[in-house]
C-alpha cells in the first residue's frame, strides 16, 4: 500500500518519492519493517499466548532438558505471519501475480498449521490435526500454484534470439511478444514453458515435457501441465513437512530458514534482473524481482522470531509457522525455476526427512523379519539422535546452522559451476 502511496506522491513531483521504484530501497524496508513487527510486537504475542495457556505439551523422550521446555508457548508461528504478510502488502506491488502465490502460500499453510495447533492445544489431542488432512491442504496447495504458473499469461520467461523467430522454441500458450535491444541486434521474447533449471550441468534447463516423450509431438503438450502440477505437489509437500519435522530444537529451523531465504533472495534477484541474468546465462523472468520484496520479509521474519526462539526459547513456532516456511520455500523455488536445487539448498530439512523415513522403514522391516525392531539412529529426526549422544542444544543447532550456510554457498555457485 505504501508503494502505491509513494507512486501517487512521485507523480505529484514530490521530492524523494521516486525512490519507491527501486527494488532495493523497498526490499530494505521490507526487513526493516519485519523487524520491527516481529521484535516490537513479539514479546506482546508471547505472554498473550502466557496468558491464554497456550503451552507446549511436552513428552518425556529421555532428552537432556527436554522437560524444562513444557508450558512454553506454541503457536508463535503467528509472529512469523504476521511478519509477512504486512511488510509485504505495504511495500510490494500487490497486482503481482508472483506476490500474491506467495500471499496465497502463506496464508494457506498458516491456517493449516494453525488449525493443527488448535487441535493439539485446545483439544487436547497431541495427533493434531489428522496427517490425511494435512497431506489434503498441501495438495490443494500445489494444484492451486501449479495450475496458475502454468496458465497464467503473466507467467513467462525471456529468451534471446537474434532475429523475431519462434520457430526453435517450445511454445505452449499465447502469442509471444518481442523486445529488441538498442542496437537491433539482439531480440528478446518471452515464453510460456515448462522449463525449469538443473544444477551442475552446462545446459543447465530441463523441461517437464520430456517425462512425456513417448507421447507423440502432437499431443505431449496436452500432458505437460499434469506434470507439471504433481512435481510441484511434491515438492510443496516435501519441503513444508521437511521444515516441519526440522522444528524440534530451538532456534533450529528459524535459523536455517532465514539462510535459505537470504540464498533465494539472491537467486531471486539475479533471475529478475535482465543483465544479471544474461550474464550468469540463467532464464530471466520477468517481474520476479518484486518476489526480492518478500523474501526480505521472510528473513526479517525468521531472524525476529529467533530472538525470542533462540535458546532457551521463550516461543515455540507451532505448524503454523514451521508448515507455512517450508510451503513458501518450496513455492519461491519453484516461481524463479530453481526447485531442483532445493536438495541442496534445503540439505537441512532433507536430512531430517530422510533420517525419520530410514528409521521407520528400517524398524518395520527389521521387526517383520527378526521379530524385534531395530534402529539405526538412536532417535529421530536426526537433531534428536545427537541429543541422545549427549551434545549440548546450542552446539547441535549452531553446527547445523553451519551446514546450511555451507549448502547455501554450494547453491550460490552452481549459478556459475556448470
Amino acid at each position: 500500500m505504501l508503494y502505491y502511496l509513494f507512486k501517487y506522491l512521485d507523480e505529484l513531483n514530490v521530492p524523494g518519492a521516486g525512490v519507491v521504484e527501486f527494488i532495493s530501497f523497498r526490499a530494505a524496508m521490507g526487513v526493516i519493517t519485519s523487524l520491527i513487527i516481529s521484535m516490537l510486537f513479539g514479546k506482546k504475542i508471547i505472554r498473550k499466548l502466557q496468558r491464554l495457556q497456550i503451552g507446549e505439551e511436552i513428552r518425556d523422550l529421555g532428552l537432556e532438558g527436554q522437560l524444562q521446555k513444557k508450558g512454553t508457548p506454541t503457536m508463535g508461528g503467528v509472529i512469523i505471519l504476521m511478519s509477512i504478510i504486512i511488510p509485504v502488502v505495504l511495500w510490494a506491488k500487490l497486482d503481482n501475480i508472483y506476490v500474491l502465490l506467495m500471499l496465497i502460500t502463506t496464508v494457506w499453510l498458516g491456517t493449516l498449521g494453525f488449525i493443527d495447533d488448535y487441535i493439539k492445544v485446545f483439544k487436547k489431542n497431541k495427533k493434531g490435526l489428522s496427517g490425511k488432512f494435512k497431506i489434503l491442504g498441501q495438495v490443494v496447495l500445489g494444484l492451486i500454484v501449479g495450475l496458475t504458473l502454468y496458465y497464467s499469461n503473466d507467467v513467462v520467461i525471456r529468451v534471446k534470439c537474434q532475429e523475431p523467430s519462434s520457430a526453435d522454441q517450445q511454445i505452449i500458450g499465447n502469442d509471444i511478444k518481442y523486445y529488441s535491444c538498442e542496437d537491433g541486434d539482439v531480440y528478446y521474447h518471452d515464453i510460456k514453458t515448462t522449463r525449469t533449471t538443473i544444477p551442475f550441468v552446462k545446459d543447465n534447463e530441463f523441461n517437464y515435457v520430456q517425462f512425456v516423450n513417448f507421447l507423440d509431438d502432437s499431443i505431449k503438450y496436452k500432458f505437460a501441465w499434469i506434470i507439471f502440477v504433481i512435481a510441484t505437489i511434491l515438492i510443496i509437500t516435501a519441503v513444508s513437512n521437511g521444515a516441519n519435522l526440522t522444528d524440534g530444537l530451538d532456534g533450529l529451523a528459524a535459523g536455517t530458514s532465514a539462510i535459505i531465504g537470504v540464498t533465494l533472495g539472491i537467486l531471486a534477484y539475479v533471475s529478475g534482473n535482465l543483465i544479471a541474468a544474461d550474464y550468469l546465462n540463467i532464464m530471466y523472468i520477468p517481474q520476479s524481482g518484486e518476489l526480492v520484496i518478500f523474501m526480505a520479509a521472510f528473513i526479517g521474519a525468521t531472524i525476529g522470531f529467533l530472538w525470542y526462539n533462540s535458546y532457551p526459547a521463550q516461543v515455540f513456532m507451532g505448524d503454523t509457522g514451521s508448515l507455512a516456511i517450508g510451503g513458501i520455500i518450496a513455492v519461491f523455488a519453484i516461481i524463479i525455476k530453481k526447485e531442483l536445487l532445493l536438495p541442496i539448498l534445503c540439505g537441512v530439512f532433507f536430512m531430517e526427512s530422510i533420517s525419520v523415513i530410514i528409521q521407520v522403514f528400517w524398524f518395520k522391516y527389521t521387526k517383520r523379519k527378526y521379530g524385534e525392531g531395530r534402529r539405526i539412529f538412536l532417535m529421530s529426526p536426526l537433531h534428536h539422535h545427537y541429543q541422545k549422544k549427549g551434545y549440548p542444544e546450542p552446539k547441535i543447532v549452531a553446527r547445523f546452522w553451519i551446514v546450511a550456510l555451507m549448502l547455501a554457498v554450494i547453491a550460490i555457485v552452481t549459478l556459475k559451476l556448470r
